[in-house]
């Protein structure tokens, strides 16, 4: 491009535009935000406008595309919504004075994880920008610049990246910054975080280079040493941390004094959900279709402010494993749940809270308009009540929440003495403040109000000198204030009148009397103006002093918020208190699963029992019918677990359990194509990552292991993980595992801890009906031919199904099928290896087959002996056999 040949404009465009390159550019032109080039074919695709042109000096048109000014956000939101960054790009000097081509600056950047305008946001959900680095160790840290939360960890490098991953996906960040340096090394993350759908955002080395890290971030902090704030030098913790701050600092151009306090914590202070654990609970939103309603946040949030919304999902994020913690805020809870006055006043005074910490944001980056104060006036007018009332309660926590709480009376005061009370949106129009709050504002008003008096009394006068009844004193901007008169009256217009404007039907003049009127009038208004903007921003400031005291009450309020949601919910639900048992014990009765009792409310929901320690009942083998409810059991266990940890109660009759520090999910199967994995390879995946993972003090919930491979492989892999489980040498974490292996039950009484418990079923002639019971032993037939009639299977194929499995039952496999006559015409079934191997435990009839079997003790070998014994008879039975097997 010659850029030579560009028109001034267009050079302009260029000069802003090359220092934003990877940014859609908002240019203003007038009253339209213009793209040009790349940018205008992007945005013409994404927002579905126009593509036009537009001379810009060269042979062909510059691409075009625009939006108007004062409708920008509508399409600004969609723009950040699919990932991109936008810059904008605004007049910053007035068209009528400037000398040449008007002065344009980026005043504004828009990026999915820096964006401040509540249309860009939703209000129960935090909206986060995360920094990765990586130097001996890995590190990331996180804020929200809309409530100045920031939060830092650093990861121990031999556990490699599986937690650092684990840890992203908790955070749910809108976007991630990595240095060019760390893009570059690590390919393999940045694929991964690609994939799963992150915004990624490269930004140079120098923004994650301590030497700068260290100045910004002792300047934004106010400190003199680092060590004071939890990190270490020159390390990827600081990297991390410097990083965030100078991208915030450059993307949103302002003082970043709202991030106050820098929140270091270790990973192993909470209980740790992996990504499978996290998305297979559906802890906070669905696996189907991504939709909070039907998640486990769907029925836990009753808070009545969206601070709160956004502190119950943190809390769900982060389960404690401090039972000293847990217990505080079961405390609190069970105090407003046993309180119902105190709960209902809590709660209808917290609906009248406005977002705290939003406002303070809005404070610190000097977007807070007048009816935002007053939606800060409203919300300080509630806390001196919520203070007093809680002092009806008498828990540690809600009194130290209570002392936390301070109404900013000073602040009200403010408010309340000088912002009317219907302020415009705009703060630079006039008509914010109360006249008696200035008393230059008070006199220029009383001038501007009596003016207009005074012009309609210069109007009588005139019409009684000069006899024109018609006559009339007009206005508009361009000419100001006029007499207009009539042509037919003109005769009688005086000689001190002076021609202002000829009309077609009048003319207009003016006198030196109504020309000094003018200026006394017109100058007050644009003084009020002016004077009103000074003044705000001088009451903005005040307030702005205070934001640290504000960020603190909001921080008390959402907390308390959270617990009375809790409180409600459990009254509401029946939930109970759960107790802290023993270290290693879970034991619930009566348990539920508290999103299908919410989301079919009118269906009887039946309560299971359960009960796992580290020593007699370690290990639950499940048994039972598809669809009978074992995955549902497995669930609501996992999430009762989890709501203890979080300080809620639980939907059980009784409960006694024990912080676990992790729970690991092997539930569902679903080929990922996309990875080019099949079912059997995802679950092993799975599987994989929770054994080499696992502790005593996990929970390992594992539903249908081997469904992916042959019955030989599937059988045998649930085998050995049954032992390393199990065995008093291995891990021995809680663990309940459904499946549809059978021969499993036989573990009961080989490993100590094992116990069988299966889904009760009332069989009904050749129907089944599921009775949603857990009862102790295993099941003895699978009910996969009734189940399969449930699911609408047409009755000739149930049928025929029948009599295929009473022939397989009666004797050997291969003997049968010839025997298995097709409905309409004798047909020989051709035999697959699928069918031959459901006779795996009775294969083989010779005598030296058995004997060697009967000579093994499983006891006393690892899952590989026992693998590698397991193949040595496969083999003797080909051998013995021949035709049977592949």
């Amino acid at each position: 491009m010659d850029y030579d040949k560009l028109t001034p404009m267009m050079r302009q465009y260029f000069e802003i535009k090359n220092n934003y390159p990877d940014y859609i550019l908002f240019y203003r032109l007038g009253d339209f935000y213009e793209m040009f080039f790349d940018d205008a074919v992007t945005a013409s695709r994404e927002l579905e406008l126009t593509l036009t042109g537009r001379n810009c000096g060269l042979e062909e048109r510059a691409p075009l595309c625009g939006v108007p000014y004062h409708a920008a956000d509508v399409y600004l939101s969609r723009l950040v919504e699919k990932g991109y960054k936008v810059a904008i790009c605004e007049q910053v000097e007035d068209p009528a004075t400037a000398k040449g081509l008007v002065k344009r600056e980026v005043v504004r950047i828009l990026t999915p994880g820096t964006v401040i305008d509540p249309a860009f946001l939703d209000e129960r959900e935090n909206n986060y920008v995360l920094a990765l680095s990586e130097k001996s160790a890995w590190s990331v840290a996180y804020a929200d610049i809309t409530t100045g939360e920031l939060k830092t960890t650093l990861f121990d490098p031999e556990k490699g990246t599986d937690r650092v991953l684990e840890e992203i996906l908790k955070v749910k960040p809108r976007e991630i910054i990595v240095s060019k340096a760390f893009g570059g090394l690590h390919n393999d993350i940045m694929s991964t975080l690609s994939t799963e759908g992150y915004t990624m955002t490269t930004v140079p080395d120098a923004y994650f280079d301590p030497n700068q890290a260290t100045p910004l971030i002792r300047r934004v902090y106010g400190v003199l040493s680092l060590e004071g704030l939890g990190l270490a030098p020159d390390s990827a913790q600081l990297s991390a941390v410097g990083g965030l701050l100078a991208y915030i600092e450059e993307t949103q151009k302002v003082d970043l004094r709202h991030f106050e306090h820098i929140q270091v914590y270790q990973t192993g202070q909470f209980m740790m959900l992996d990504k499978f654990a996290w998305r297979n609970l559906e802890i906070v939103e669905t696996l189907r279709d991504k939709r909070k309603r039907g998640s486990l946040l769907w029925v836990l949030d009753q808070t009545a402010t969206s601070m709160g919304g956004r502190r119950l999902r943190q809390w769900l994020e982060r389960p404690l494993l401090d039972t000293a913690a847990i217990e505080q805020r079961l405390e609190t809870v069970d105090l407003f749940v046993n309180d119902l006055i105190l709960r209902s006043e809590v709660r209808d005074l917290l609906k009248s809270v406005y977002d705290l910490e939003r406002l303070s944001s809005k404070l610190v980056f000097g977007t807070i308009n007048a009816r935002d104060l007053l939606a800060l006036k409203a919300s300080l007018a509630i806390l001196p009540d919520l203070k007093a009332i809680l002092t009806d309660g008498d828990a540690a926590l809600l009194n130290q929440l209570r002392g936390e709480i301070d109404p900013l009376q000073d602040v009200y005061g403010l408010i309340e003495e000088a912002i009317t009370d219907d302020p415009p949106l705009s703060v630079k129009e006039g008509g914010l403040l109360r006249s008696e709050y200035n008393a230059d504002l008070a006199e220029l008003r009383d001038i501007v109000q009596n003016g207009k008096q005074w012009i309609l009394d210069l109007e009588a006068r005139e019409r009684q000198r000069t006899g024109i009844k018609t006559l009339k004193v007009g206005f508009n901007k361009v000419f100001g204030y006029f007499l207009d008169i009539t042509r037919a009256n003109s005769h009688l217009v005086p000689e001190d009148y002076q021609r202002k404007q000829t009309l077609a039907n009048s003319e207009r003049y003016f006198t030196p009397e109504l020309k000094a009127l003018e200026e006394k009038v017109l100058g007050a208004e644009e003084r009020i103006t002016g004077l009103e903007y000074e003044l705000f921003t001088e009451i903005r400031t005040a307030v702005l002093a205070e934001v640290s005291r504000l960020k603190r009450t909001a921080d008390a309020v959402a907390a308390i918020d959270v617990l009375v949601g809790l409180a409600e919910l459990a009254y509401v639900q029946n939930y109970c208190r759960p107790t802290t048992g023993e270290p290693g014990t879970l034991t619930i009765e009566g348990g539920r699963h508290p999103v299908i009792e919410k989301m079919f409310p009118k269906v009887p929901f039946i309560p299971n029992d359960a009960a796992l320690d580290q020593d007699e009942q370690q290990f639950h083998i499940i048994t039972g019918p598809n669809m009978a409810g074992k995955s549902t059991y497995l669930r609501q266990v996992a999430l009762i677990a989890l709501l203890y940890q979080i300080g809620s109660f639980v939907p059980a009759h009784r409960a006694s359990l024990s912080p676990v520090d992790r729970i690991f999910t092997r539930v569902g199967a679903s080929d990922d194509l996309s990875q080019g994995q099949s079912t059997f390879m995802v679950e092993m995946i799975e599987l994989s990552h929770i054994l080499r993972h696992a502790t005593p003090q996990s929970l390992i919930l594992l539903d249908e292991i081997g469904r992916g491979t042959s019955t030989y492989d599937g059988l045998s892999i649930a085998w050995a993980v049954v032992e390393h489980l199990s065995r008093r040498s291995g891990i021995r974490a809680k663990t309940m595992f459904a499946t549809h292996y059978h021969e499993l039950t036989e573990l009961e009484g080989k490993f100590n801890g094992v116990k069988n418990f299966c889904i009760a079923v009332r069989e009904q002639g050749d129907d089944i009906v599921f009775l949603r019971k857990i009862v102790r032993g295993g099941a003895n037939q699978s009910f996969g031919i009734q189940v399969a009639r449930l699911a609408g299977l047409p009755e000739t194929v149930v049928t025929r199904a029948r009599q295929i499995l009473r022939k397989l039952e009666e004797n050997d496999i291969n003997n049968n099928i010839q025997q298995l006559n097709d409905l309409d015409k004798d047909l020989a079934v051709a035999p697959s290896p699928a069918v031959q191997q459901l006779s795996f435990l009775t294969a083989g009839q010779a005598d030296g087959l058995i004997s060697e079997i009967a000579a093994l003790d499983v006891l006393k070998m690892t899952p590989l002996e026992a693998m590698g014994a397991l193949d040595r008879l496969i083999e003797e039975a080909r051998r013995i056999s021949p035709g049977k097997g592949r």
